[in-house]
């Protein structure tokens, strides 16, 4: 049987075994959809990367939960190309990536870091059932109508829309116990990938915010760092003005010590923590200017290779 080698990657952190695990195959010329979907199956990472060929750009990409194919994933693309630039077969510096939203850039710093610019973003404020919100998610309304009078629920996208929802306290964020069913109707409801929530009340003093990431319709019960909604919450942090022009505080959820997480104006670099429920510590970097940019790095957990099925085959594929 056909192998190819395949690999799991940490990204948004720079130690193995936190952040946010994606598949990696670096060659998958000539796999059909059916062979990719077996794959990030069978290494069960919320998102796997398959590294092809493309006309249009240096390289092309598609991703793969367990369940489906998504048009894109920023922590699979970090994860890919922290993995080229550490295999040697790509240098830092800028590069160009084919994905079913459109051709989009990629740098990679001499230190590591992997830079993704994503899709134009949209944003699009919601007049949320906050009720069945809290209960989906399983956290106290009050804690989403006190967020809600300073910062409103919006669908946001840099490629994949997210249901952006600020919470008041990490306390309520952290404590959040959500039924699956309920959060994946939600957020189809809204044509949306799934639920962000976020608070201000972050745990580092360093952090901008904390959020969540709830995805069950697309096969991720909960996501440890999600560059896609990250960058998308950039954008809705700056559509709804979210950091004061004056006085460098920032309005909305997470009470007096967001203030000092702010500056005047939009910063120039964000930090969302993610990760930390799910003991999965992340940290997912954002720049929000004429394009919106989520970055950070990665760290290889698994390098091996995998069976691949003959087309069509059902039969279990299996890691060496």
């Amino acid at each position: 049987m056909e192998t190819r080698r395949a690999l799991l990657v940490d990204a948004f952190t720079a130690d193995p075994l936190a952040g946010n695990a994606a598949g990696v195959v670096p060659d998958a010329d000539g796999l059909t959809e059916s062979q990719m979907g077996a794959i990030a199956r069978e290494l069960g990472a919320s998102e796997t990367a398959f590294l092809l060929p493309s006309h249009s750009a240096d390289r092309r990409i598609r991703y793969f939960t367990p369940t489906q194919e998504v048009d894109l994933c920023g922590h699979a693309t970090v994860a890919a190309h922290a993995h080229l630039r550490a295999d040697g077969r790509i240098e830092a510096g800028a590069h160009t990536l084919e994905t079913a939203v459109g051709d989009l850039a990629v740098e990679v710093t001499t230190e590591g870091v992997v830079w993704m610019t994503q899709a134009q973003p949209t944003v699009t404020e919601v007049d949320l059932d906050l009720a069945r919100t809290a209960e989906a998610l399983g956290v106290d309304r009050t804690a989403l109508a006190d967020a809600a009078a300073e910062l409103p629920p919006a669908v946001a996208s840099t490629g994949l829309p997210f249901l952006v929802v600020p919470v008041t306290f990490l306390e309520h964020l952290g404590a959040a116990d959500p039924d699956l069913d309920a959060v994946a109707g939600l957020a189809a409801d809204h044509d949306a990938a799934g639920v962000y929530a976020f608070t201000f009340d972050a745990l580092s003093a360093d952090s901008t915010l904390h959020a969540r990431t709830f995805a069950p319709g697309v096969g991720v019960p909960e996501d440890p760092a999600t560059g896609t909604a990250s960058g998308a919450c950039g954008a809705y942090l700056r559509h709804v003005g979210a950091f004061e022009d004056e006085g460098g505080t920032a309005r909305g959820p997470g009470g007096p010590d967001a203030g000092r997480r702010a500056t005047t104006g939009m910063p120039e670099e964000l930090r969302f923590e993610q990760g930390h429920f799910v003991d999965r510590p992340s940290v997912v970097r954002v720049r929000v200017g004429e394009t919106v940019r989520v970055g950070g790095r990665a760290a290889t957990a698994l390098d091996g290779s995998i069976a691949v099925p003959t087309d069509g085959d059902d039969e279990i594929i299996e890691v060496p």
